[in-house]
């Protein structure tokens, strides 16, 4: 259903891959309540992607950049501005990856190497996309800002890896940025902790099927799926949302508030039944 929340807005989002992909949901919906998107990921993940199909779907382009790069990221900035017809109301950022995760290089014997690439990757290019969309006032007065997050930035998870030092980083830039963003611009910047999702970068975490059903049963109200953490980004770039901002905000069915359900109880004395 369309409430005509975006209507008029204009929107910039990082991150889609295929259907399985938050930023794909967020993209869809965008369009759905009447925003003028613009497209972008990695060269190599639109070739290996369908995010032309989603552009051609949302009646709009995907322009090719490196969220890592500053070049490319002033291109996409002043290209995207150019397609949707003046500065962005909201911005989407989607990106993370760690070579470490991929490559099931634990924790403990890190590739230091691989490490600075996943923060670079996963955390600085946040900064960077801001740092440029400042440079150029790219975004409207009282619009927002949101990045992807996940609850190992506080809490440690078995198999996160150096993604949760990412996510930690993330949310940092997002307080630092918005405090200046905020001060100069009423812009809002805010990050999603979102339920874990399948996703094409999710299914590389250690163990995410076991993770996902354990938080499942944490969880008083389930996990949160792509979808519904869609319509929450709505809700964000919304002018319903004018005074939130620096916050990292828990989309994950309560999980983030519990310490014990009934339902990972029993499954946790079943186990121990199992093993008599």
């Amino acid at each position: 259903m369309s409430y005509n929340l975006l209507k008029g807005k204009r929107g910039l989002i990082f991150g889609a891959l295929n259907e399985m992909s938050i930023a794909w949901q967020v993209a869809e919906r965008a369009h759905e309540e009447g925003a003028t998107i613009v497209l972008t990921n990695a060269p190599a993940a639109m070739r290996l992607g369908e995010i032309h199909e989603l552009a051609k779907k949302c009646n709009t382009i995907a322009i090719p950049a490196d969220a890592t790069n500053l070049t490319d990221l002033e291109n996409v900035i002043v290209k995207g501005m150019e397609q949707v017809g003046g500065k962005f109301d909201f911005i989407l950022h989607s990106i993370g990856m760690s070579p470490n995760v991929r490559k099931s290089i634990p924790y403990d014997n890190i590739n230091y190497d691989y490490y600075l690439k996943t923060l670079d990757i996963s955390a600085l290019s946040f900064h960077k996309l801001l740092q440029v969309a400042r440079k150029h006032d790219a975004i409207n007065e009282w619009g927002s800002v949101v990045a992807l997050s996940y609850v190992a930035a506080q809490r440690t998870l078995f198999g996160y890896n150096d993604m949760a030092d990412a996510k930690a980083a993330l949310e940092s830039i997002a307080r630092s940025f918005g405090y200046i963003y905020g001060t100069e611009k009423k812009v809002r910047i805010n990050t999603i902790s979102q339920s874990p999702t399948i996703t094409t970068a999710g299914s590389g975490v250690k163990g995410i099927g076991s993770l996902i059903d354990f938080t499942d049963r944490m969880s008083p109200l389930g996990n949160a799926s792509a979808l519904e953490c869609a319509d929450y980004c709505i809700s964000l770039f919304s002018d319903l949302t004018r005074k939130v901002t620096m916050q990292n905000l828990f989309h994950d069915g309560g999980f983030s508030n519990m310490g014990m359900s009934e339902r990972a109880m029993m499954q946790y004395d079943k186990s121990f039944d199992e093993g008599q």
